[in-house]
């Protein structure tokens, strides 16, 4: 429905620039009440912008959500224009035209000379420096960045930006138009890319690395995100709807502003736009479009063959999994609902019976939300036999160990699995940050020994990172894919160093937003709240690092740093300072936050 703007004061808006971003914020303006002075040098872009509000409100009609009379008013309240004089009657001027110094000065040299003295004036950058686009302008205090997010009708967060010559009132102004507009604005200070683009193209930039270094495939980075974070888009599909070129605009921005590498675009960032290849505006980037301005995605000779090398694996038809935690059982009724007979062995038979029992109240739940029968749970559990010893595992095809996360246990594990198991066996590690070669060398068959980490909880995150040695063989490694695909799971293929895909991406974001924090830059509210809002992320960073266990993150983050030695890497001070008062997440009743005690 319409309502009329709250912030009547800013009734008059003007957007310059009506390419996909100012065609967005105008729809959103005319929808809520405001006059909209549409501004583009180009008539192609005026008539796009026109059209597109009206396929837009003729789709709320068909929906209901708008009335014809209500869609006539709308249409009426949003005008076009070809040169920036329009603008004179605005009280608020929104700039999103190309991110160039050159192009925005411009733009505002011209604005000084057309506008009111109060009127607002509004850059929609998300790299350039709002302070240096200030500093030119007639009026500086009146001058602030005020960043929404694509698609901007369907997107929550706007950036509130001011520089130190920002006047409070503008920042007022704005803030409580973007509240008036539905929108959720958060306030920061001007560096580049803010809090959302400043997390965000941190990660990019390590994923564009990652594929570049020929670590993983495209296909792999991208599903491991998802699948391992919940993300709604992997960061190398990303990269190719922001724009590759943008993205190296906004990275050499922060890169020139924070020195720190992980901001330094990848080569292949520079490769790919100087080549015309920037995603899906110009049909091709990362991936292969069926055409320039497409979404659709077509093979090309990097796509993986269809059944991903299915075939030549070893048989399995039973499994042993060592360990009694909440990981250990996970995994146990993964395969026991697939079909698989498995041996749970723990350090002793109550142990291993109590983690039998754990994943009975687990099928209990999944039969009480519908998602099981009764008798499909009865029969996963008569699959499982608890041992109180590694000798039950003499006759498994695979043996698999979720113990404790520290080296000395593992190989103490695997010694152990090599003098039970029988000869052609397969041997798998769920480690998720110790290198996979150095359980397999106390073996007397490396040969035999694999990553296979699995996400916490098993029975529902669908991602499994299938790490191969240098030493691991082709039929172990075909083994554990098809074995992957039979118990529902998805695999992804990384070699053996720190991280694998996921921590590897995730740690090094999660670290640079607790350095935000640090550098009184912003709140742990507005940054989880900014990345849900504006990056789409199902928790904020701090909400994610309090469930994951800052004692975990931390103990990823040194890996990481050790392995890559990138100063960047370097876990932050107040990670280890919380970590060392006992202020370890959830588990402790305080990380971040502080939570209820159960």
């Amino acid at each position: 429905m319409d309502r009329q703007s709250s912030h009547s004061s800013l009734q008059t808006i003007a957007v310059v620039g009506l390419g996909t971003m100012g065609s967005g914020i105008a729809e959103v303006l005319a929808r809520a009440g405001h006059e909209v002075i549409g501004i583009d040098i180009s008539e192609a872009a005026a008539r796009r912008a026109s059209a597109s509000l009206e396929a837009a409100t003729a789709r709320s009609v068909s929906r209901e959500l708008l009335t014809e009379q209500e869609r006539t008013d709308v249409l009426a309240r949003f005008r076009t224009f070809g040169d920036l004089g329009a603008a004179a009657a605005a009280d608020l001027v929104i700039e999103v035209v190309p991110e160039s110094y050159e192009v925005k000065q411009q733009v505002f040299r011209e604005l000084d000379a057309v506008v009111r003295p109060d009127t607002i004036l509004a850059t929609g950058t998300n790299a350039l420096s709002v302070t240096r686009l200030a500093a030119e302008s007639q009026r500086p205090e009146r001058v602030l960045g005020l960043h929404f997010f694509n698609p901007a009708p369907a997107m929550k967060l706007v950036e509130v930006v001011s520089s130190v010559l920002t006047a409070p009132t503008a920042v007022e102004a704005v803030t409580a138009l973007a509240r008036a507009l539905g929108k959720e604005p958060v306030s920061v200070g001007d560096r580049p890319g803010f809090v959302a683009d400043g997390l965000l193209f941190g990660y990019l930039n390590q994923a564009a690395a990652m594929y570049e270094s020929k670590y993983a495939s495209r296909e792999d980075i991208d599903a491991a995100m998802r699948l391992g974070c919940g993300l709604p888009m992997g960061p190398l599909a990303l990269l190719d709807l922001i724009g590759v070129d943008t993205a190296r605009t906004v990275l050499e921005a922060m890169y020139a502003s924070s020195g720190d590498r992980l901001h330094a675009p990848a080569p292949i960032l520079g490769h790919l736009a100087e080549a015309g290849l920037t995603g899906q505006k110009s049909g091709r980037g990362f991936y292969t479009y069926e055409g320039p301005g497409s979404s659709a995605v077509v093979r090309d000779p990097q796509t993986p063959a269809d059944g991903g090398g299915a075939g030549g694996g070893r048989p399995v038809t039973s499994v042993g999994v060592a360990g009694s935690g909440t990981m250990a059982s996970g995994i146990a009724q993964v395969f026991a609902q697939a079909g698989y007979a498995v041996v749970l062995a723990a350090r002793s038979q109550e142990k291993a019976e109590a983690a039998k029992a754990a994943i009975g109240k687990s099928l209990g739940r999944a039969v009480s939300k519908g998602r099981l029968t009764e008798e499909a749970a009865a029969q996963t559990l008569d699959r499982i036999t608890p041992a109180g010893s590694l000798d039950a595992f003499a006759e498994v095809d695979l043996a698999v160990e979720a113990v404790a996360e520290d080296l000395t246990v593992k190989q103490e594990l695997f010694a152990a699995l090599d003098k039970v198991c029988r000869p052609g066996a397969v041997l798998a590690t769920t480690t998720s940050s110790l290198p996979v070669i150095a359980v397999a060398r106390v073996t007397s068959r490396p040969q035999d020994v694999i990553g296979m980490h699995f996400f916490n909880p098993a029975p529902a995150m669908k991602l499994v990172e299938v790490v191969r040695t240098v030493l691991t063989a082709d039929d172990v490694h075909a083994t554990v894919r098809e074995i992957c695909v039979k118990v529902r799971k998805h695999p992804v293929d990384c070699g053996d160093r720190a991280g694998f895909i996921v921590n590897a991406l995730l740690f090094p974001y999660l670290n640079n937003a607790i350095k935000m924090v640090e550098q009184h830059y912003a709140s742990l509210d507005q940054i989880d709240a900014a990345m849900k809002l504006g990056g789409g992320y199902p928790m904020g960073p701090f909400e994610l690092l309090d469930v994951v266990g800052l004692d975990v993150s931390l103990a990823i983050e040194k890996v990481l740093h050790k392995e890559f030695r990138d100063p960047g890497l370097a876990p932050s001070p107040l990670l280890e300072h919380l970590v060392a008062a006992g202020c370890l997440g959830r588990k402790t009743g305080r990380g971040f936050r502080e939570y209820a005690r159960r």
